[in-house]
């Protein structure tokens, strides 16, 4: 009811109440158009969060654009599956739209979407057309381009801590375009409403005015809980120097212990300095933290390639029949699971499903993986061993979550990596299922050197830094190439929208600069 509006409580009627975080910034997000960054932890329910942002720009701009930004694929169309399912049904009727690498689409269906799930990239080649050109063509996609990125009302961005990270760049670049666009937007509607011919403009001004001093674009950030929120809050536009009542409203960032459902953390070391047999050593106690913490709940084991899911699934049944119980994860019949096993392309998932073990990987064909989802879902296999992904893409929740080792190889180093610790607590997060658990589980099992630094970052807030120092040329150039930026002294201008000018102020020992003094952060730039 606190929603007052009946299209729209509709999508919450399984709901008694809103969980106390999504509580704490109801009135934030559903009363204001105030920029908002929450940190959470994974599991606080930050989806619902967007949602309220979604609706309030609904309700107030009718024709306005939603865009959700995606930082991988898996999530983007796992967002697409949800929303499409939700919002794109009655009562509501919206259209949402996917764009990624994998998509084509023309700019009538964009101008015709309501709500755009896209990733960094995708979202940073569409703004590059914001200035359309100069022919006043409704049949030019330049200028279609053009008028869909103006009417864009909310920029939802989850997991932007991400933001310190390899592809960090394009998110930084496409949240500084934004707000620039937004400020050039309304200062064009200004213009046009004071001229006689514009009284659409003159409508639009009049309902933009009650958002006082807030851009018309909103951007709501969504992050796992950070150490330096007021950074990343004022580069969205969030006052974090005022001291009046309105100061740092719409920044909330949780401590990662704050989850609407408790987890207990379990950290393991191993020794060995080989990654292979280190990884074969964890499969005994993987199978013993199973029948200790989880013994009829659901179970996720994430690891680092499509071999190990074969490999653990394999010495999981192996112990299981050693216990003279195979079948102990089987919560089906036996000709139930035989006859969906036909069905299976993949060989080795075959063999494991029929002793209630799935597998979960990207080599595995879409009908595999959808089978495997829903027999998971529906307790009819107890155990899914999957690789780092599904803790992105895929809503599978489960009551004991084990991260059995935290590297990976990476193919550019030609070495084993360390997960981000932001892949760690994104795969801990599955543990604990909202409507089944009153806690989580999580074992996380790692080389013995390593245990008391994830003892110590794994409840510690994130800090995230800017990666846009290594790709400012490119960045810079490509601003220059669409117009944004025309001569030397817009090239400041244009870098005090950044997060990474806000970051070499901060901490200017990392980025390599003398001090955080003005003089030096400026010879900094100029070098």
């Amino acid at each position: 009811s606190a929603l007052h509006e009946p299209k729209f409580e509709q999508l919450y009627s399984k709901f008694e109440t809103f969980n106390p975080i999504q509580t704490q910034l109801f009135h934030v997000l559903y009363h204001t158009d105030a920029p908002v960054l929450l940190g959470a932890p994974t599991g606080s329910g930050k989806t619902i969060v967007a949602e309220i942002a979604l609706l309030r720009m609904k309700k107030r701009y009718p024709k306005g654009k939603c865009v959700y930004i995606a930082p991988l694929k898996s999530l983007a169309r796992e967002r697409l599956k949800e929303w499409r399912k939700r919002l794109a049904s009655p009562p509501l009727n919206w259209k949402v739209l996917e764009l990624s690498g994998d998509t084509r689409h023309d700019t009538r269906a964009m101008n015709q979407a309501d709500v755009l799930v896209c990733t960094p990239e995708k979202w940073d080649l569409i703004t590059r057309g914001w200035r359309g050109t100069s022919a006043d063509n409704d049949l030019n996609p330049a200028n279609n381009k053009k008028k869909f990125i103006d009417l864009v009302r909310l920029l939802v961005i989850d997991e932007i801590h991400l933001l310190g990270e390899e592809r960090g760049a394009v998110l930084e670049a496409i949240v500084s375009r934004t707000r620039f666009i937004a400020r050039f937007v309304k200062e064009e509607m200004r213009r046009k409403a004071q001229s006689k011919d514009a009284l659409g403009a003159n409508e639009l001004l009049a309902d933009e005015g009650s958002t006082g001093q807030h851009e018309l674009t909103r951007i709501v950030g969504l992050s796992t809980a950070l150490a330096n929120p007021y950074d990343l809050g004022d580069w969205m536009g969030i006052d974090t120097k005022g001291h009046g009542v309105a100061a740092k409203r719409g920044l909330y960032n949780f401590r990662p212990s704050v989850r609407p459902i408790p987890m207990e953390v379990h950290i393991q070391g191993f020794p060995g300095r080989e990654y292979c047999p280190r990884m074969a050593t964890m499969n005994k106690p993987c199978y013993a933290a199973i029948n200790e913490h989880s013994p009829n709940q659901p179970v996720i084991i994430f690891v680092a390639s499509r071999r190990q899911t074969r490999l653990t699934a394999l010495d999981l049944i192996s112990y299981a029949a050693g216990d003279e119980n195979p079948r102990a994860f089987l919560g089906c019949s036996d000709d139930y699971v035989e006859s969906v096993a036909s069905t299976i392309n993949d060989q080795s998932l075959r063999h494991t499903l029929t002793f209630g073990i799935g597998l979960h990987h990207a080599g595995i064909s879409s009908h595999d993986r959808e089978t495997v989802e829903t027999m998971f879902l529906n307790g009819d296999i107890q155990v899914l061993v999957a690789t780092a992904t599904l803790a992105w893409g895929v809503n599978l929740p489960a009551h004991l979550v084990i991260v059995k080792g935290t590297e990976f190889f990476d193919g550019k180093t030609m070495r084993y990596v360390d997960y981000p610790v932001t892949d760690v607590l994104q795969m801990m997060g599955r543990a604990g299922r909202p409507q089944f658990d009153t806690r989580g589980i999580a074992c996380v099992m790692v080389q013995e050197g390593k245990k008391n630094f994830y003892k110590k970052f794994l409840y510690e807030p994130f800090p995230v830094e800017s990666c846009l120092g290594e790709r400012l040329c490119d960045n810079i150039n490509a601003e220059i190439a669409i117009g944004t930026i025309n001569a030397v002294s817009e090239v400041v201008g244009y870098l005090g929208w950044t997060f990474f000018a806000r970051r070499v102020k901060m901490n200017p020992s990392y980025y390599g600069a003398a001090s955080d003094s003005d003089e030096d952060v400026d010879d900094f730039f100029l070098s």
